[in-house]
C-alpha cells in the first residue's frame, strides 16, 4: 500500500520543488507595486494564499508543516507591515501572529476535534465496523446487493463517524475480507467496484451531512464570520440530501454500467460476512455506551434550534467528555490520543486563520471586486454565477489533495465575490453552502482526496478506473447541482 501512494504522490518534480516555486512566486509578488485600493497587508496576505495553494498543491511538505510555515510567514511578514485599520502604525509580530492563531478559537475547530474524538471511539470500541457488517449482513450475496450494502453502510457511518478517512479506514478492510473471502481476485472488476464505491459514496454523503467532513465546517465557520449566520444540521440535511441520495442512486448505476462484475451473484457471501459478525462476538458494553451517547448526539444536532438552543459544537464537546469519564466513558485519554490526527485538527486552525487574515487585511474584498469586475459577474443571474463558480471549483480541485484546504484557501473569497455581486435578491449564505459542496466533489483522481488514497492503496484498481467512473459522476454531479439550483433550492429560498 505505502509503495503504490509513493508511486502516486511522491518524486514528481512538482512535489520536489513545490516549496521553492512557491516562495519564489510569494516574494514576487511581494515585490510588485502595490495596487490601489489594496493594503500592503493585504498584498502580503494573497502573496501568503498564493504559496499556500502551491505547497498544498504540490504536496511539497505535509499538511501539518504547511501549517507551520503559514503562521511563520504570517507572523513576520504582516508583523512588518502597515496595519489594515491603522495604516501609519505598523502590525508588529505579536498582533500578527495572533492573526495566525486566531483559526484555534473558532467554535468549528471544536467541532473538528470534537468531530476526530468520535471517530477515535468508534474504532477503538470497533462499533463502526459492527454497524458497517450489520448493513451488509442484510443485503445478500448478488454483487449489486453487495454494491447497494457498501453505498448504505456509507451513509449510515456519515451520520455517526464525522470523519471521511476514518469512515473509510473502517470499510476498507471489511471490503477486502469480503473480496478474499468470496474467492474474488484481487484485480477483479468486483474488487475494483466494491472499492470505488467505498471511497466515491462516503464523498457523496459529505455533502450530504453536516458534520461528516471537515471541510463542511470551514466553510460554516466563515459564514459565521463574515455573515453572521448559523446554519443548523438539520437545514443543512434539508438542503443537502436530496443531492447525495440521487448521487447515490448515480453511483450505483455509473459503477455497474461502466465496470459490471464479473458474476452476478458471489457464492458463500452471506457466509462470509456472517464469520465476521462471529468473530466480532456479542456486542460489548463500550459498544453499547456509544451507540447510545452517539444517538443522543445525533438527536441533539438534528434537533437543533427546534427543541432546544445548543449549537452543534457544544453538544460534541459535551459528548466526547462523557465518552473520556471514567465509568462512563469508553476510552482514556492515552487510548484516545494516539487515534487522533493531530494534524488535520492544526490545518483545519491555520486554514481558519488564513482566510480570516484575507478578509481582515481587505485583500479578500479587493480580490472579489477584480474577479466580479473582469468576468462581469455584477448583475448575472444567481444560477449564472452558481454555473461559474462551481465549474471553477471542479476545475481547481484537480490540483487539490485536500477538500480542507480548498475550502480555506476558497469560501472567503467566494463569500466576498457573492457580497461583490449586484444581482437583485441573491442569497449569499445560501450559495456559498452550495457552493461548498461542490468543494467535496474530490472524484476524478485518486490523489484529490485522502479517502481515495486509502481506497487505491489496496491495488484492487488502477487510477484510470478511478478516472473513468470518477468523470462521469462529477459530470452528473455539476448537473445535479444546477438542476436544484433551478428547482429544489431556489423553492427553498436559499438559491
Amino acid at each position: 500500500m505505502e509503495k503504490t501512494i509513493s508511486a502516486v504522490s511522491q518524486g514528481s518534480f512538482s512535489k520536489r520543488y513545490g516549496l521553492i516555486l512557491g516562495l519564489i512566486i510569494m516574494f514576487a509578488m511581494i515585490a510588485l507595486p502595490t495596487p490601489v485600493g489594496l493594503p500592503i497587508a493585504g498584498q502580503r496576505m494573497l502573496a501568503i494564499l498564493v504559496f499556500s495553494v502551491i505547497i498544498w498543491m504540490t504536496e511539497a511538505v505535509s499538511y501539518p508543516v504547511s501549517a507551520a510555515i503559514i503562521m511563520t510567514l504570517m507572523a513576520f511578514l504582516l508583523g512588518i507591515s502597515p496595519d489594515a485599520a491603522k495604516p501609519e502604525t505598523v502590525l508588529g509580530t505579536a498582533k500578527a501572529l495572533t492573526l495566525a492563531l486566531g483559526g484555534f478559537s473558532n467554535t468549528a475547530l471544536a467541532l473538528v476535534g470534537g468531530a476526530l474524538f468520535l471517530a477515535a471511539a468508534m474504532t477503538h470500541t470497533g462499533l463502526d465496523k459492527r454497524i458497517a457488517l450489520v448493513v451488509l449482513s442484510k443485503v445478500g450475496a448478488r454483487t449489486n446487493r453487495v454494491l447497494i450494502g457498501v453505498i448504505l453502510v456509507g451513509f449510515t457511518l456519515s451520520f455517526f463517524v464525522p470523519s471521511t478517512t476514518a469512515r473509510v479506514s473502517c470499510l476498507v478492510p471489511i471490503v477486502m475480507g469480503i473480496i478474499s473471502a468470496f474467492g474474488v481476485e484481487k484485480k477483479s472488476r468486483f474488487a475494483a467496484l466494491m472499492m470505488i464505491a467505498t471511497a466515491q459514496a462516503d464523498s457523496i454523503w459529505n455533502v450530504g451531512i453536516k458534520t461528516a467532513a471537515a471541510q463542511n465546517m470551514i466553510a460554516l465557520g466563515f459564514i459565521e464570520k463574515m455573515l453572521g449566520k448559523t446554519i443548523t444540521w438539520m437545514d443543512w440535511f434539508i438542503a443537502a440530501a436530496p443531492y447525495a441520495i440521487i448521487m447515490s442512486v448515480a453511483l450505483y448505476y455509473v459503477l455497474l454500467k461502466l465496470m459490471p462484475p464479473e458474476v452476478d451473484e458471489i457464492a458463500g457471501g452471506k457466509e462470509a460476512v456472517a464469520k465476521a459478525m462471529r468473530d466480532l462476538g456479542p456486542m460489548r458494553s463500550s459498544e453499547k455506551k456509544l451507540l447510545g451517547i452517539s444517538l443522543v448526539l445525533l438527536f441533539f444536532w438534528a434537533t437543533e434550534n427546534i427543541v432546544h438552543p445548543f449549537d452543534t459544537s457544544s453538544t460534541t464537546i459535551a459528548a466526547i467528555s462523557l465518552l473520556l469519564m471514567p465509568g462512563i466513558g469508553v476510552m482514556t485519554w492515552k487510548e484516545a490520543q494516539a487515534k487522533i490526527p493531530w494534524g488535520t485538527l492544526i490545518l483545519f486552525g491555520v486554514g481558519i486563520s488564513l482566510g480570516s487574515a484575507i478578509l481582515s487585511t481587505k485583500a479578500a474584498a479587493w480580490l472579489a471586486k477584480i474577479i466580479v469586475t473582469t468576468f462581469g459577474l455584477q448583475t448575472l443571474p444567481a444560477l449564472t454565477i452558481l454555473a461559474v463558480m462551481a465549474a471553477f471549483l471542479v476545475i481547481i480541485h484537480l490540483g487539490f489533495a485536500s477538500a480542507t484546504a480548498l475550502a480555506a484557501a476558497m469560501i472567503p473569497i467566494i463569500i466576498s465575490i457573492l457580497q461583490s455581486v449586484q444581482t437583485p435578491g441573491i442569497n449569499v449564505i445560501g450559495m456559498t453552502m452550495v457552493l461548498q459542496y461542490v468543494v467535496s466533489f474530490g472524484m476524478i483522481l485518486p490523489v484529490n482526496a485522502p479517502q481515495n488514497m486509502i481506497a487505491y492503496g489496496t491495488e484492487t484498481f488502477e487510477a484510470k478506473d478511478f478516472i473513468k467512473t470518477g468523470i462521469p459522476l462529477t459530470i452528473i454531479g455539476y448537473v445535479v447541482i444546477m438542476v436544484l439550483g433551478a428547482t429544489y433550492w431556489k423553492w427553498l429560498g436559499i438559491m
